[in-house]
């Protein structure tokens, strides 16, 4: 193979120019010591050190008794691989390539190199101070009670608290009714002209036992309690019937009544 002097690229033996370049290729013959491919204006063989000079003084069809192989062997230095009888001064020096990467230091201390009256001691690394930049990030602070302006008492943090959620969940066809929440009193009925419902149930099966102004849930807090507003056929809870203007205080899975025979039916549900 020739290798292109421009390029590096590997072209076949015979070649006029550079398949990938197109720079013509030096002329090479074979070594008469080692037959290793070598370029005709070589001084000297790259494989074997041969003395490449003595092929032009040497007439053809005569072999140099300082060339021929049977009475010259070839003495090559197990270091650089060149006959050390060779003159140095026809061999070029390379230039070193330059590094591909730039090394970055990665030890930051400073080594002490000093001598230590005791010679088994340890090498001592001396960390220089470093600065660290200090780089502004966000955090999260909780609220903290500031001092009021009067009387130097601090004043707790607001803490904002999730509210409960109550519904009715209607027995027999498995709807979901969600108390509001704005209100402190909730009417429950059909509709009418004095006091509006805040839960209609006409839409119910057997909604004609319910009365218009039937029943009333009020909320206090986080406590839910549930009265008769004076209904034609009364108001049960766990079938219990409920007094007109008495409080039943709900809890989570009581069962209400509206009516009798337990026809419009709610289960009380908080989440």
């Amino acid at each position: 193979m020739i290798v292109c002097p421009n390029c590096n690229h590997q072209n076949p033996d015979g070649a006029n120019q550079c398949e990938a370049c197109y720079t013509p290729l030096p002329v090479t013959i074979n070594c008469p010591n080692c037959g290793a491919i070598v370029q005709a204006d070589a001084a000297f063989c790259g494989q074997c050190g041969f003395d490449l000079k003595v092929i032009a003084g040497t007439e053809e069809g005569q072999v140099s008794p300082q060339t021929d192989p049977a009475v010259m062997p070839t003495i090559v230095s197990p270091v650089s691989g060149i006959d050390p009888g060779m003159p140095s001064e026809n061999i070029p020096d390379l230039d070193p390539p330059d590094p591909l990467v730039t090394p970055e230091p990665i030890v930051s201390g400073k080594l002490n190199l000093e001598k230590s009256s005791n010679p088994n001691s340890p090498l001592v690394i001396e960390e220089p101070p470093q600065t660290i930049n200090a780089v502004s990030t966000p955090v999260a602070t909780p609220e903290v009670s500031s001092p009021s302006p009067i009387g130097g008492k601090a004043i707790p943090a607001k803490t904002q608290l999730q509210k409960q959620s109550a519904k009715l969940l209607h027995i027999r066809t498995d709807t979901d009714i969600e108390l509001p929440i704005n209100l402190s009193v909730i009417h429950i009925g059909k509709p009418n002209d004095r006091i509006p419902p805040d839960i209609d149930v006409s839409g119910f099966p057997d909604s004609e036992v319910v009365s218009r102004t039937h029943a009333d849930i009020r909320v206090e807090g986080d406590s839910y309690y549930i009265e008769d507003t004076g209904s034609s056929n009364g108001t049960y809870v766990n079938n219990t019937p409920l007094t007109k203007g008495d409080r039943h205080k709900l809890r989570a899975g009581d069962r209400i009544s509206l009516g009798k025979g337990d026809l419009v039916s709610f289960l009380f549900q908080i989440s």
